[in-house]
């Protein structure tokens, strides 16, 4: 019996490394471990990207067991000042940072922090497994969530009857999901969704992803957002159109590259770089093993979607690396 599960699991492990190597830029080259590489690195921002750089780490200090590396996953917003104080060496971020981010950087550096794109996530709006619902506008995400309705849906949504359920759902009201201020995802949904409208003051803030998609898991009548890293079998993603009527558009690998999916978006990381210099090799050789087929590869075993190769060549770029 423990042979036959043993070889279940290490089917399933092929499967997925295929999986993932199927889905990954053959262009990209392959990491090459170097000699002399030993330290400590320090990680601080995004709670999406908080497994994303976990995983990137393990795999890492399996290439340089001498390194150590700490992961802490509070928020996007947490990325700028760790990274102005030196307390970190990358800033994980689900969204871009900030003019005013910037320009603090700016003020005690001289020059502004580096962004690279190191994959691809669809902000997902997830409802219970039992939901019928097949599809939302925009518009109706906006109702649903925001209290300024800035998308100009004509009135507030408070019961999935409001939304065309029927029987045992119609009367009942929707629980709503969703991040804190401190997230990136947080900022990026009310940007994107809300049109940089008002959160209901019902919405249930959590303290990260996988925390609103077990809300939705457990509250049948619930609806939250997160990174389509963090969808289980307890949750659905719902498929999003931008106007209601348009065509409804599955937050899926087909949909990942085409722009079709209205809320997908790169996930960064932020480094000091000063433009012209040489970077250290610790962080370097991270940075090369993100941007290689196993740092990819990484990206797809967590849930999200890799970037291409002319994508990597122009981020590494960036910071002197090509």
């Amino acid at each position: 019996m423990k042979k036959l599960i043993l070889s279940i699991a290490i089917v399933s492990i092929t499967a997925v490394n295929l999986f993932a190597s199927s889905m990954v830029d053959s262009k990209l080259p392959s990491y090459k471990k170097v000699k002399g590489v030993s330290g400590n690195l320090k990680s601080v921002g995004s709670d999406t990207m908080n497994n994303l750089m976990t995983l990137w780490a393990e795999k890492y200090m399996s290439y340089y067991p001498n390194v150590k590396i700490e992961i802490e996953g509070k928020g996007s917003s947490t990325a700028p000042a760790a990274l102005i104080s030196g307390t970190a060496h990358f800033g994980p971020m689900s969204r871009e940072m900030k003019a005013k981010e910037m320009d603090d950087f700016e003020k005690k550096y001289g020059y502004k922090p580096t962004g690279l794109r190191t994959s691809i996530d669809m902000l997902a709006v997830y409802v219970n497994k039992d939901n019928p619902i097949q599809c939302l506008s925009l518009e109706e995400v906006d109702a649903i969530f925001s209290k300024t309705r800035k998308r100009g849906y004509q009135k507030d949504i408070v019961t999935w009857g409001d939304l065309g359920l029927t029987g045992e759902w119609a009367n009942k009201p929707i629980s709503l999901y969703g991040r804190n201020s401190a997230s990136g995802t947080y900022g990026y949904f009310k940007e994107h969704v809300f049109k940089n409208g008002d959160y209901k003051d019902t919405v249930k803030e959590q303290p990260g992803s996988s925390s609103v998609v077990q809300g939705v898991t457990s509250d049948k009548y619930a609806i939250g957002y997160s990174g389509i890293g963090y969808k289980t079998a307890g949750v659905k993603a719902v498929a999003l159109t931008e106007k209601k009527g348009g065509k409804c558009v599955e937050p899926d690998a087909a949909h990942a590259y085409t722009g079709e999916y209205p809320l997908a978006r790169f996930l960064y990381v932020y480094v000091n770089y000063k433009p012209g210099s040489t970077l250290d090799p610790l962080r370097a050789e991270f940075l090369k093993l993100v941007f290689s087929k196993q740092g990819q590869e990484v990206v797809v075993k967590d849930g999200y979607f890799p970037i291409t190769n002319k994508v990597a060549e122009a981020e590494l770029a960036k910071v002197g690396l090509k």
